[in-house]
């Protein structure tokens, strides 16, 4: 025989009753043998007790109870539920009048939810020529006295169960979860949530094969599906791990539930009465593989916090706490010294709260005189999360990925096995901690949420780059980059759940105008984790945003050179907002385009090697214009205009040939081997003709022409077999606070390294202590939107492993 339990839910008005309605009638037909416990349908529970608080106010509860008669006997008006209403209308009368109830009456009440429910099932299936049968549980299970969370007395209520069963084993006994009586037959509930257990009692007593248990999700989850999309369903548990699970908060079991199956060794079979074809989760006696299995989640709790000198290392603090706890019926889930330096928590449920405050202040009244305790607290909304199946030797991982996300659990224990660890987070974070938590330690891919910055050239090329890729990246590395939203100077579009290919259309039509902290509240609102935010402008006032987006959790990374190029001081705060928040900063592309520079120079100078001087073609634009005016007999100006015409120089070429950008370049270089040079110290030679420097855009592209003597005369003046090519170099002693900075046009040997440059690539030598006159080159495509981008994917990915 197989017991079979329905929740409210799966028995609520409508697609769910009708499902259960099929289930039951289709094992009719198939010949199954079984037994139903069925709990309160719908919301009955609540709306119960709502009535009972209204009654008790002597307020208007008669609309409130006609709306619930209604809803109970809905679309079956034949089947008679008048001696329940009768009972509760009562019931009602009665509180209203006296303006109280008691924990009797309140059973009295709550357990006519149950009643009304096996009586219309039972009375559906007769109709449907099922050989149903009404089992009132008041009848079977017997309880001790006490009202709210009464305990089954077992010799009494086994025997009760298999004589009730023995004469009516040809039927399908339609059973009231949640309830019992006590000696005098009066009606007792066995907690909330009290139908699982009610169902695992009977499945122990009868020696039922299986217990199912129907619900409206397919199974036990490795998170709530609800708070955590990506959240798998758990084919097997064993019964040690759903006791924790339900120990620690999960819905879907009763605390008390597993105990009877384990006794009698029963399996727990969690199903979905509205996708019967799922094989659910099965939880049995076998330990199965070890590891992390699911998070569960403690609402409703609050933390009482004492703090005081005295507290740690004192004999017997802990079981005043826990005697003033006992006697006052409050129940601890948590107990950790570790809230504060000197303190200890307690997380109780949240309606306890205030009255274990109070009562812990009278026990420790003395305390306070003496100072050994300080300050006894309440930390409301909070929520616990448990990792169950967590071992602290792997902590570190999930406790670093939500540190990464700027959330700081309150406080954390682990259970004496060490296998399980609880964290209470304050419950604004919980939904983001939970996702965290989630894609750091189970087989689902860690989600990344990037904002991006500028769509132009670069930012257009890297969007398209990761849309192509993200698949495959999710595949090979299990990260899943998620673009939430992507901003130009006027207009932002947002999707939580990734833009699509078609995303230039929809920024024009979907776009609208931002602020910052939009797009912060934005991924607060929606409980996005590891958040990268990428600067793709060339703005100087975007630089503004970084520090709003490193205190809002945000990772950064810019292919725009101006933050690292404004003054030193801004350059160190920066530094230290990251420090401060532990977020990352990456540039890569800032000098070298994709070219790994910026990474080499920074391993260089950890490992403390003695980085002596750098110097290099860092302009691809000027790379191309003296790499060619060199190598062809022709005029500087038709190798401009040939550069010009091929979109190698900005709009306006004067932003290349000034050398204002090499010496941004320049000095990021000289800055991440901590030099403290600012930019108006760097010695720019301008290779635009004095008289050119002024004027509009168009006057300039007509007056080209006139760059030719100069350059021509340049040129001829030079040593046999020597090119011009246009460098940064950085020297001088680079251990002290400043190094000599120079961005210039120089002749050198066509037979070197740089003199043999080709086409538009950077080129850098990087000359050290170690390596002598030796330097390490590196040499490659240093400009192109597509390098940068990809370069800009580069540093994600960076982002993407760590931690």
């Amino acid at each position: 025989m197989k017991i079979l339990k329905f929740g409210g839910k799966s028995l609520a008005n409508g697609e769910g009753l009708q499902k259960v309605l099929a289930i039951l009638t289709d094992k009719v037909l198939k010949g199954e043998e079984f037994a139903v416990v069925v709990s309160a349908r719908g919301n009955a529970t609540d709306e119960l007790e709502d009535l009972l608080a209204i009654a008790s106010k002597n307020e208007n509860y008669k609309p409130l109870f006609e709306k619930f008669k209604a809803y109970q006997q809905a679309d079956f008006p034949t089947v008679d539920l008048s001696e329940e209403f009768t009972v509760l209308e009562k019931l009602f009368e009665g509180v209203s009048l006296i303006g109280d109830y008691s924990e009797k009456i309140k059973d009295q009440v709550l357990s006519q939810g149950e009643l009304l429910s096996a009586k219309l099932i039972t009375a559906i299936l007769k109709q449907k020529g099922v050989n149903a049968n009404f089992a009132d549980a008041r009848e079977l299970i017997k309880t001790d006295g006490k009202f709210g969370d009464a305990q089954p007395i077992e010799q009494v209520s086994k025997k009760n169960v298999v004589q009730f069963f023995k004469q009516h084993s040809d039927k399908v006994n339609i059973i009231t979860g949640f309830i019992g009586s006590n000696s005098k037959n009066e009606a007792t509930t066995l907690g909330r949530n009290g139908s699982n257990y009610t169902a695992s009692l009977f499945s122990n007593y009868l020696n039922a094969s299986e217990l199912q248990n129907f619900t409206h999700v397919d199974g036990i989850y490795t998170a709530n599906p609800e708070l955590v999309e990506d959240a798998k369903k758990i084919d097997f548990l064993s019964f040690n791990e759903a006791n924790e699970l339900a120990n620690f908060g999960a819905t879907i079991l009763h605390a008390k539930t597993i105990i009877p199956l384990l006794e009698k060794n029963i399996p727990l079979r969690i199903l979905n009465t509205f996708n019967h074809e799922n094989k659910g989760t099965l939880i049995t006696s076998n330990a199965g593989k070890e590891g992390i299995k699911t998070l569960s989640v403690l609402e409703n709790v609050a933390l009482v916090n004492l703090e005081g000198r005295g507290l740690l290392g004192k004999t017997g603090v802990d079981a005043r706490i826990f005697r003033v706890m006992g006697d006052n019926d409050i129940s601890v889930s948590i107990i950790s010294q570790g809230s504060s330096e000197r303190g200890i928590g307690l997380v109780v449920a949240a309606d306890k709260a205030s009255k274990a405050m109070i009562e812990l202040e009278k026990e420790f009244e003395n305390d306070f005189y003496s100072k050994d305790v300080n300050k006894i607290s309440v930390t409301d909304e909070v929520s616990v999360i448990s990792i169950i199946g967590q071992d602290l030797s792997t902590f570190h991982k999930p406790y670093t990925a939500l540190i990464k996300n700027k959330i700081v659990p309150i406080l954390f224990n682990n259970t004496v096995t060490g296998k399980n660890v609880s964290l209470v987070v304050h419950k604004s974070e919980l939904n983001r901690a939970l996702n965290v938590i989630h894609g750091e330690i189970f087989g689902v891919s860690k989600k990344i949420n990037i904002a991006i910055f500028g769509h132009g050239l670069v930012g257009g090329t890297l969007i398209n780059q990761i849309l192509e890729s993200a698949d495959a990246i999710e595949k090979r590395k299990d990260i899943r980059l998620n673009v939430f939203a992507i901003a130009n100077s006027k207009n932002v579009l947002l999707n939580k759940n990734g833009v699509s290919p078609n995303w230039r259309n929809e920024i024009q039509t979907n776009g609208h105008s931002y602020s910052i902290d939009e797009i912060i509240a934005y991924a607060k609102e929606h409980h996005l984790e590891n958040l990268i935010a990428i600067d793709n402008t060339a703005s100087a006032a975007f630089v503004e945003n970084y520090i709003p987006l490193i205190e809002s959790s945000f990772d950064l990374i810019s292919s725009n050179k101006v933050a690292n190029t404004l003054s030193y001081s801004f350059y160190k705060k920066l530094r230290k907002v990251l420090d401060d928040n532990q977020k990352s900063y990456l540039y890569e592309t800032n000098v070298g385009a994709g070219l790994p520079l910026i990474d080499t120079i920074k391993l260089l100078h950890l490992s403390g090697e003695n980085i002596t001087k750098i110097k290099g073609v860092f302009s691809g634009t000027l790379s191309y214009l003296f790499n060619n005016f060199s190598a062809k007999d022709v005029p500087f100006s038709e190798i401009l205009k040939e550069a010009i015409d091929n979109g190698y120089t900005e709009p306006d070429p004067r932003e290349d040939l000034c050398g204002n950008d090499v010496g941004r370049k320049l000095l990021i270089l000289a800055r991440e081997l901590d030099l403290q040079n600012e930019f108006d110290e760097i010695a720019i030679q301008n290779l635009i003709p004095e008289h050119l420097r002024e004027g509009d855009v168009s006057t300039f592209l007509n007056k080209l022409k006139e760059f030719d003597p100069i350059y021509a005369k340049i040129k001829a003046e030079q040593q046999p077999n020597h090119v011009l090519r246009y460098i940064g170099e950085l020297s001088g002693d680079l251990q002290n606070d400043k190094g000599n900075l120079e961005v210039k046009l120089v002749s050198v040997p066509s037979d070197t390294a740089l003199g043999g440059l080709k086409g538009s690539d950077s080129f850098f030598e990087i000359y050290t202590e170690s390596y002598g006159d030796r330097p390490i080159v590196i040499q490659g495509a240093g400009a192109g939107s597509a390098v940068t981008a990809r370069g800009v994917f580069g540093d994600i990915l960076r982002l993407s492993d760590k931690g």
